[in-house]
Order: C-alpha cells, then sequence, then structure tokens
C-alpha cells in the first residue's frame, strides 16, 4: 500500500481484542491523536478474538465513526469465528499489513500509545525489531504480577539462552519485509506467542532493540491472563 504521494504506508498497527467494550473507543482516540502528531502514515488493523462481551458491537460502531472522522485512515477488520488465542490474532493482523513496519500494542495501554513513534523511528535506524522494555511502578496492587514477571523473565532466559530482558511484552514493532517469515514461522496460538517470536528472532540473527517503557497498571481493566495457569504454561513451553 502507497499514500497518496506514492510514499510507502509507514506503519501497520495491529490491534488485538477480546474483552475491550469497556475502553476500546478511548483507547482508539488516544492512539489516533498520537499518530496525527507523529508524522508517519499508518494503518489500523483490528482483529477480534470472539470475545463473550460486547466487543464486536463496539467495533463495529467504532469503524463506522473511524470512516466518518478519519476517511484517510485504512482500517481493516478481521473476525474470528471461534476464540483462537493472542499469537493466532497477533499473527492474523500481521498477515494482513501493508506498512513497511509492522506492530501491535495492548490496547488497554497499559504502556502507552506515546511510545509508537520511537519504536518506528529504531527501525528506520536500522533495527529489524523495536520492542518495550517494561518498567515497573509496583506498590501493593500489583506486586505479584511483578514477582511473576520477573521471575519468568530470569526463567526464560536460562531456558532458552537468550540475552532479551522482556520477551513478552505486548509492545513490539517489526520491519515487515524482514521479519514476516518469522513470524509465519511460529506455531504458538497463546500468550507464550510474545516469547516465541522474540527468541526465533533473535536467533535468525535480526537487530532488536528493548527501548524501556513506563507500565502502569489499570486497576480498572480485568486483565485477561490467568495467572497461575498461564505461567504454568510458560514454563512448560
Amino acid at each position: 500500500m502507497v499514500t497518496p504521494d506514492n510514499r510507502p504506508l509507514d506503519l501497520s498497527l495491529v490491534i488485538a481484542c477480546y474483552n475491550e467494550e469497556p475502553h476500546l473507543k478511548h483507547s482508539v482516540a488516544e492512539i489516533l491523536a498520537v499518530m496525527d502528531q507523529s508524522g508517519l502514515s499508518y494503518e489500523l488493523i483490528f482483529v477480534e478474538d470472539k470475545s463473550p462481551d460486547g466487543t464486536r458491537r463496539v467495533l463495529a460502531e467504532l469503524t463506522h465513526e473511524l470512516a466518518l472522522a478519519h476517511p484517510d485512515v485504512a482500517v481493516t477488520v478481521i473476525l474470528h469465528d471461534v476464540n483462537q488465542g493472542r499469537g493466532a490474532t497477533v499473527r492474523d493482523g500481521m498477515r494482513a499489513a501493508r506498512g513497511r513496519v509492522m506492530g501491535f500494542i495492548d490496547i488497554d495501554l497499559e504502556v502507552h500509545c506515546r511510545y509508537i513513534p520511537d519504536m518506528v523511528r529504531a527501525i528506520d535506524n536500522g533495527f529489524d525489531v523495536a520492542t518495550g522494555f517494561r518498567v515497573y511502578h509496583v506498590d501493593g496492587t500489583n506486586i505479584t504480577r511483578h514477582i511473576l514477571s520477573v521471575g519468568y523473565r530470569s526463567l526464560m532466559r536460562r531456558a532458552v539462552n537468550t540475552s532479551l530482558k522482556d520477551t513478552e511484552t505486548g509492545y513490539k514493532f517489526f520491519h515487515r519485509q524482514r521479519c514476516l517469515p518469522v513470524v509465519e514461522s511460529t506455531m504458538t496460538n497463546g500468550w507464550f506467542w510474545d516469547t516465541e517470536v522474540m527468541v526465533l528472532c533473535e536467533r535468525a540473527g535480526l537487530r532488536i532493540t528493548e527501548i524501556p517503557v513506563a507500565f502502569v497498571r489499570k486497576l480498572d481493566k480485568e486483565s485477561t491472563v490467568n495467572v497461575i495457569p498461564d505461567s504454568v504454561d510458560y514454563a512448560r513451553r
């Protein structure tokens, strides 16, 4: 895809949606504000993973509003007939990407969208992959998740012999042409996909940068991560 002045589209942003009804519209509005200030050309790719809440209804309303208010932004919607998991959802979105950079962020914006231009800039400066390295504000509301995350990072580095610090963050950007074959080679459909794709990128010799980003837990959002079962699954995989 090219822009009206025949420049390649800068960014394809994949937005994986599962139980996002309460905050989807507000988060997309924040993304639009950041992107419109960035000067980057972009498209939005929504992949809805058969949410049991009203996400699909809100998404239909949102895409109609975007067509009226932002006709210059290409919008693609992919609807899953059955729930397939985070990895399958992001992978499907990236298969539809047309920009020279493809990326995704968690739409709850616990890592804010303000970092998107930094990720694209890193790839423009020669990296193949740019991903967020989460810096936590730890208090009594998120200490369990923080401890589990730090423990998983340590286990992961030893188990798969990687130098990467934060493979599971939901904030990843890729040079599409160089990285799509790696994305296509992933086999995990669930949460472990984040780690799998990063380790495969590292083993493929791709240049990776991890950029510090602030992680701010949103207490009004119910996490889609089942801490104990998902942690056991991560360790097993």
